[in-house]
């Protein structure tokens, strides 16, 4: 067996005695949710890329990627890295928007006034950005960077001297996943902000659907195009297909418009476009759970029956998340953590917590149960799932170990994240250049900037995780990793004893 390094050694045992002190004071008997909200909120600050406010809370940050466009003579500055590199992934990008929306829409009136401030401020950086690439007729933006030159540097985002290409799809050419999704997030947004900024409202409501006409009139997967295959694969090639996209942006469309046109497109087209597919999956890639639950709203509180096998669908995904049911096929690590392989599994365990506490909305409402089989799953039984999710993640775990960085007093020290790893342009003024980043990218010190609120990949099948910049997949923070997790924090930090 290879010799495990010395810092990792001692990484462990600090864990140890942790979980140790936390088991002899009572730690773990609960958590200060208010504390994690705000910290998976100034996350997205981070992230932010452009021309930085003057309010920027993660003071580290400075501007960056202020040429973006340039190859196509247009102002694509602004938006969110979505990772730990120095990319703008459109289709990563649109999906935590509409998250992040959903999350306002859902729990934003549990939220205190200020954080509910600071989550549509994250909302706006990236429909700001998103309403630029959708600023030329018949053309949408799909990405700016060149992610295989990026991916050979370890440099900060206000240092990268690699190639900021812009990627655009031009009708009739496809991109329905990126189109549809785009439409998904600035039609949810438009709802977030009716209230606070009814002109901004109207004109994400009507770019939404400008990007839905596009995603529907050319059919097809963005990733498809070859001027762009090899350079969105494999990252953020669309594997699903499109047409999930297409029944998630009209699905959108309808809850913002209540238009009965986006309801017959959805009735109409919901078999070819695979809606009785039984996918059992929530993410970046994959709406069919998601879109389930979304429309199950109007059977549940609307009575809206034409969209009842979308409610079944529903809850038989919901079925197969409860361990007590008899359908149940989700794996679990021995702590009880969702598990899905391949990489960044907590985007799993948040996306699915925040559509069980948005489907036990609507239950409460009704009061209705879920019938599993001979088991009733109550909206009371999908908080508590939910909760223990929350819970391993802020640090009730085998490790006792915090996944979000910043919260509690043991996290993450050594997180994938090229700006978080190398010294702020404040500390060292001087340019860094592509290689010359590599000294920190395999130092074993930790990074010397806290990028606060950021949720890891999380640890394996088996609880572990090695506190290791080289792993990626379990220590590479995410946007949409954090996105739906604000809305569950604002659930229990409003409802701190439930149980």
């Amino acid at each position: 067996m290879r010799k495990m390094k010395a810092w990792r050694r001692l990484f462990y045992v600090a864990v140890f005695e942790a979980a140790l002190i936390g088991m002899l004071i009572g730690k773990g008997s609960g958590h200060d949710y208010w504390d994690a909200l705000s910290k998976a909120i100034i996350f997205f600050e981070g992230q932010r890329s452009g021309v930085l406010p003057q309010d920027q809370r993660m003071s580290w940050r400075q501007n960056s990627g202020l040429s973006d466009g340039w190859n196509y003579n247009t102002d694509l500055t602004g938006g969110y890295y979505d990772a730990g590199d120095n990319v703008k992934f459109g289709f990563p990008m649109a999906f935590t928007t509409t998250m992040l929306a959903w999350s306002v829409l859902e729990f934003g009136d549990l939220m205190p006034p200020n954080e509910l401030r600071n989550a549509l401020v994250a909302v706006r950086w990236a429909t700001d950005y998103l309403l630029k690439t959708l600023s030329q007729p018949n053309r949408i933006f799909v990405q700016v960077g060149d992610p295989n030159s990026d991916h050979d540097c370890w440099e900060r985002p206000e240092d990268m001297d690699t190639a900021r290409t812009t990627y655009a799809i031009d009708a009739p050419n496809a991109a329905s996943d990126v189109a549809g999704e785009t439409a998904a997030a600035l039609a949810a947004s438009s709802m977030a902000f009716r209230s606070s900024d009814p002109g901004y409202s109207e004109t994400l409501l009507r770019n939404a659907i400008t990007a839905f006409e596009f995603a529907d009139n050319y059919r097809g997967a963005y990733s498809d195009n070859e001027n762009l295959k090899y350079n969105a694969c494999p990252y953020y090639c669309d594997f699903n297909g499109y047409q999930d996209e297409l029944l998630w942006g009209a699905a959108w469309l309808r809850r913002a418009t209540q238009d009965d046109n986006f309801l017959n497109y959805i009735e109409s087209n919901g078999k070819t476009l695979g809606a009785e597919d039984t996918i059992n999956e929530f993410g970046w890639d994959n709406k069919h759970a998601g879109l389930n639950v979304l429309l199950s709203k109007e059977v549940i509180e609307g009575n809206m029956y034409s969209l009842e096998s979308y409610k079944s669908s529903a809850e038989s995904f919901i079925c197969t998340m409860i361990p007590e049911s008899p359908s149940s096929n989700m794996e679990y690590t021995p702590g009880g953590l969702v598990y899905r392989s391949g990489g960044s599994n907590l985007q799993h365990a948040t996306s699915i917590a925040f559509l069980e506490l948005v489907y036990a909305n609507y239950l409460t409402h009704t009061s209705q149960v879920i019938t599993c089989g001979n088991v009733y799953v109550s909206a009371q039984t999908l908080r508590q799932h939910a909760k223990r999710q929350v819970d391993y993640i802020l640090g009730d775990n085998p490790m006792g170990l915090s996944y979000m960085v910043g919260y509690s007093n043991y996290y993450p020290q050594r997180i994938h994240h090229r700006a978080s790893s190398l010294p702020s342009i404040k500390d060292h003024p001087h340019f860094i250049a592509c290689k010359e980043g590599s000294i920190y990218y395999n130092s074993t010190n930790p990074n010397p900037n806290l990028l606060v609120g950021a949720i890891v990949g999380g640890p394996d099948q088996n609880d572990d995780y090695v506190d290791d910049r080289f792993d990626f997949r379990e220590s590479e923070p995410t946007t949409y990793i954090n996105a739906p997790f604000v809305g569950v924090l604002a659930y229990f930090a409003a409802n701190p004893s439930f149980s």
